[in-house]
């Protein structure tokens, strides 16, 4: 990757004299989807996948940003500090985003920068390339500037970054499990006190498969938005009687003994899902600590279920693949994993069977859907580097 990079950034810049290379990783969830903004547990790893960069100072005022993945869409182009979201930057709205938010918390990014990419996540699956570009942007201008920030302060940083440049309202799961990867293990996270310990993950006879769906979506066109917000409504019907400070908050006893105070259904199953989703990634972190790959794997149908039912954004592709997922002998267990409303299931497979596993389910799959599913197998890595 990085000849390609370095071949890519002489042929677009002149020469590659002075480039420096860095890499961030995605992240596959394998518990705890949809909670990281109602104050819940999670419990992602960094993935060996990821985004590449080759990053030069300048000595212009101009940012100059090339996508080796995305070549028609050519060199995009902007001042030092970019003003707000423009439609027409397509992907290039991440890095813009995390500029402009380095320079309103106090590190201005003080001369231009050219910046070739490249990646190894598929776009649009929920492996959080977003999230990878951000954090790596973040982490090659603190090393190119100097600036000194805390893996949560750049987690922070990037998460702001979605939020208020891109529009995006995620939390703070994607940007803090990539900044915060370590090889081999889960990273269980408390999303509420931006805190976070490692699990080993280890599989044994066992792998972890990330399975893309191939249906594309786009986080900000989606839901995502409508369903945090649903969860605030919840939050404050529950707060009328009993004093929470977020949905995650709530023991499962404790949901079913005050859901009457929520007024409507959807909240009623929005709420559902936060709790004993997080009560589920409390078990399944007790289980990789303690070596039961099987308890772990029993749990994943469990949550698929209730992102499907009860938060409704899976989607009919991800149904679909998780259906003949758990019905193949030899899975553990499979769910969604991300945003959703498209995108990847991750799923724990014997070793033995995935050969097997790939050519039935992939069949069956295309058969019933119209899509070709890509498989990957998924080790945990670490987290943004320099190369």
């Amino acid at each position: 990757m990085k000849k390609r990079l370095e071949e890519e950034f002489s042929r677009l810049f002149g020469s590659s004299e002075g480039v420096r290379f860095f890499f961030a990783p995605g992240r596959v969830n394998l518990m705890g989807d949809h909670i990281d903004y109602s104050g819940g547990y999670t419990l992602p790893c960094a993935l060996t996948m990821g985004t590449y960069a080759a990053a030069r100072k300048n000595g212009t005022s101009k940012l100059r940003l090339y996508s080796a993945d995305y070549p028609e869409e050519g060199m995009i182009e902007a001042e030092l500090l970019p003003k707000c979201y423009r439609p027409e930057w397509n992907w290039a709205n991440y890095p813009f985003g995390v500029v402009r938010t380095l320079e309103e918390e106090g590190y201005p990014v003080t001369e231009g920068v050219d910046i070739v990419y490249a990646g190894t996540l598929p776009a649009s699956s929920g492996l959080s390339s977003s999230a990878s570009i951000e954090v790596l942007t973040a982490y090659l201008l603190c090393e190119l500037f100097g600036f000194k920030i805390s893996v949560t302060g750049l987690a922070k940083l990037t998460q702001k970054a979605e939020n208020e440049f891109v529009g995006v309202q995620c939390g703070i799961l994607d940007q803090l499990s990539i900044a915060a990867g370590r090889k081999g293990c889960a990273i269980f996270m408390d999303t509420g006190a931006l805190t976070y310990e490692y699990a080993p993950l280890e599989l044994g006879e066992n792998a972890l498969l990330i399975v893309n769906s191939n249906k594309k979506r786009a986080l900000n066109e989606s839901k995502y938005n409508e369903r945090r917000q649903e969860c605030e409504e919840a939050l404050k019907c529950l707060q009328t009687v009993c004093d929470k400070k977020a949905l995650c908050d709530f023991s499962p006893e404790e949901f079913e003994t005050y859901k009457e105070a929520l007024d409507r259904e959807v909240l009623k199953r929005r709420a559902r899902h936060a709790v004993y989703e997080n009560a589920r990634t409390v078990q399944s972190f007790e289980a990789l600590k303690q070596g039961d790959i099987v308890r772990f794997g029993a749990l994943m149908p469990e949550s698929h279920l209730s992102l499907k039912e009860d938060y409704e954004v899976t989607g009919k592709e991800p149904d679909l693949l998780a259906e003949l997922s758990n019905q193949f002998p030899g899975v553990l267990g499979a769910r969604m994993t991300g945003a959703g409303f498209g995108g990847c299931l991750v799923v724990l497979i014997k070793k033995d069977r995935v050969s097997a596993y790939k050519e039935k389910v992939g069949m069956e799959y295309l058969e019933k859907s119209g899509y070709q599913a890509d498989f990957y197998e998924a080790e945990a890595g670490g987290g943004p580097c320099e190369l």
